[in-house]
């Protein structure tokens, strides 16, 4: 395959991965971002704005638009950092919580559809490729 066309499937696959957990956060009211950020709470905990914009590997600008969002959801909330007054740290609320609960083991479960099929060597081989891009 050449180089191009391999760039293309590439490209493709990852946008269908989106495509497909998109469509499972737009059944509970979410954008793909709002997911993500809500996905990185659930898992990482309390994260202030610059944390989370590197764990979902977003711009400068979407972050606080997602979080002013979620907040006015009622999904997260945000205090200021005791330590640094600059820093807002980030955390879900119940109602966040309870609603990533639902959301997240439903895209788990398409990802596991879809890389359920390799075993643990290949998943590991895979991510190993993976982590020598450099994303940021």
């Amino acid at each position: 395959m050449k180089k191009q066309v391999e760039l293309i499937v590439m490209h493709r696959i990852v946008n269908e991965l989106d495509r497909r957990t998109a469509a499972i956060a737009r059944k509970y009211g979410l954008t793909l971002p709002q997911f993500a950020v809500l996905e990185a709470l659930y898992h990482k905990g309390d994260l202030s704005v610059g944390e989370l914009k590197e764990s979902v590997l977003s711009t400068d600008g979407t972050i606080p638009v997602v979080t002013r969002h979620l907040k006015q959801q009622g999904l997260v909330d945000g205090t200021t950092d005791p330590k640094d007054r600059r820093r807002t740290i980030m955390t879900l609320t119940d109602k966040g919580r309870t609603l990533i609960a639902k959301v997240y083991p439903e895209n788990e479960a398409m990802l596991d559809a879809i890389f359920g099929k390799w075993n643990h060597e290949e998943r590991k081989a895979v991510l190993r490729l993976l982590s020598l891009l450099e994303l940021n």
